[in-house]
């Protein structure tokens, strides 16, 4: 038995360059035990043909909503039903617009709008286009419907741009695969968002403030929780670490951006808010480089920065049930993660030591304090991995908790 044994998937191919992805992703697939059936768009069929298609599932591919044959027994809803999970690869920015919109003008937009069944989508366009406010828009629309979302992955595009827009890879929409078929988790059904890394806030074109913060951390409990079955928005800042698989990343630079981006990934089940975002930011960062003026200090004027765990904590719409902030303290840590607990006005608040002997920051141990309102666990120095799975076992058991 291999991970997708006995498993129907409905593969609905959009009309992009990334059509060519899901001749190797139909393999993937069928790897694992899969049942392949493809709808092509028109779209599709200009990159990729239904004979590759069929050739490579076995199977016939569907691309007319009015075909005589399909249609004699209703096949479009026939189609919308007899699978497992539905993937839409690649999710093109029209195709999304249609789903976030209800529009059913073809066959793939119809079968998706009948269909009961869960979508994975994996979007792949230009990054303008993916950029843009109306694709966003549609993005958390499908998300708020309960549409699932792997990719896309930063990368060199096809008109010789760089940036978000790269459909996933194969083998990593196939994973997702599996964690959406998989029939175990503690957090299946749930959405988890998680903010990871420093942020950097300007100072001129070329210069910023920021902190050692790597993100190790944070990618490690956004990896830890898509193991656990939840869908997760990762919100990034400036780090060096790959994008963990199966996660809807968002890439953030400043503390504002970061905010925006945590509110417009809301509603969520629990927000996990581990990235260590600077306190103040400049407030006269200007758009030229400041140049030095015969050893004269430049005047700088900081500004304080939104406070994401408070604002989110203090919300009286759409605030995740389980919110959890991270204490970086360098003396007294479980004194100020119970003060900061009070602040905030979150549930746990997990404090570690990141003064320079500690070798927390940028290293890949940790040890670390779950202060509630009633308790302080404190765990042995663990792996940041481990740290991860641990936390996410233990806010799995919290949320259950609450729920009874």
């Amino acid at each position: 038995m291999t991970a997708l044994s006995g498993k129907r998937i409905l593969l609905v191919i959009g009309g992009g360059i990334a059509a060519y992805k899901s001749l190797d992703l139909i393999r993937r697939l069928r790897e694992r035990g899969a049942s392949v059936r493809c709808i092509l768009t028109a779209g599709a069929q200009q990159f990729i043909t239904p004979l590759a298609a069929s050739a490579l599932t076995g199977q016939r591919s569907h691309t007319d909503l009015f075909d005589r044959e399909d249609e004699a027994d209703i096949g479009h809803i026939r189609l919308a039903r007899d699978a497992d999970l539905v993937i839409v690869a690649p999710a093109t920015a029209n195709l999304m617009a249609k789903m976030a919109g209800g529009h059913a003008d073809d066959l793939a937009s119809t079968v998706l709008l009948a269909t009961m069944l869960p979508i994975l989508i994996a979007p792949a366009m230009n990054v303008r286009m993916w950029l843009h406010p109306a694709t966003q828009r549609n993005l958390k629309t499908l998300q708020a419907d309960g549409v699932h979302v792997v990719g896309p992955n930063d990368g060199a595009m096809a008109e010789a741009e760089f940036g978000p827009g790269r459909m996933a890879e194969p083998l990593e929409v196939a994973a997702a695969v599996e964690r959406l078929l998989a029939s175990s988790g503690p957090l299946a059904g749930k959405h988890v968002i998680v903010t990871s890394g420093p942020t950097h806030e300007p100072i001129d074109p070329v210069r910023y403030i920021a902190n050692r913060s790597s993100g190790k951390q944070g990618h490690a409990i956004a990896k830890a929780a898509v193991e656990a079955g939840a869908r997760v928005t990762l919100i990034s800042g400036p780090v060096t670490l790959p994008d963990p698989a199966g996660v809807t990343i968002v890439h953030v630079e400043s503390a504002r951006e970061m905010l925006q981006a945590v509110e417009k990934a809301l509603p969520a089940d629990i927000g996990i808010f581990a990235a260590a975002v600077a306190d103040w930011r400049v407030a006269n960062a200007g758009e030229q480089k400041i140049k030095k003026k015969d050893g004269a200090l430049p005047n700088l004027s900081l500004t304080e920065n939104p406070d994401i765990l408070a604002t989110i904590s203090h919300r009286t719409e759409s605030r995740p049930p389980l919110m959890v902030g991270f204490a970086a303290e360098t003396e007294h840590v479980i004194e100020h993660a119970k003060q900061k607990l009070a602040k905030k006005g979150c549930d746990l608040i997990v404090a570690n030591d990141v003064s320079t002997a500690g070798g927390v920051m940028g290293g890949d141990s940790n040890t670390v304090h779950l202060v509630t309102a009633s308790d302080v666990e404190t765990w042995p120095t663990l792996s940041k991995t481990d740290v991860a799975k641990k936390l996410i076992g233990h806010l799995s058991a919290m949320a259950e908790g609450a729920k009874s």
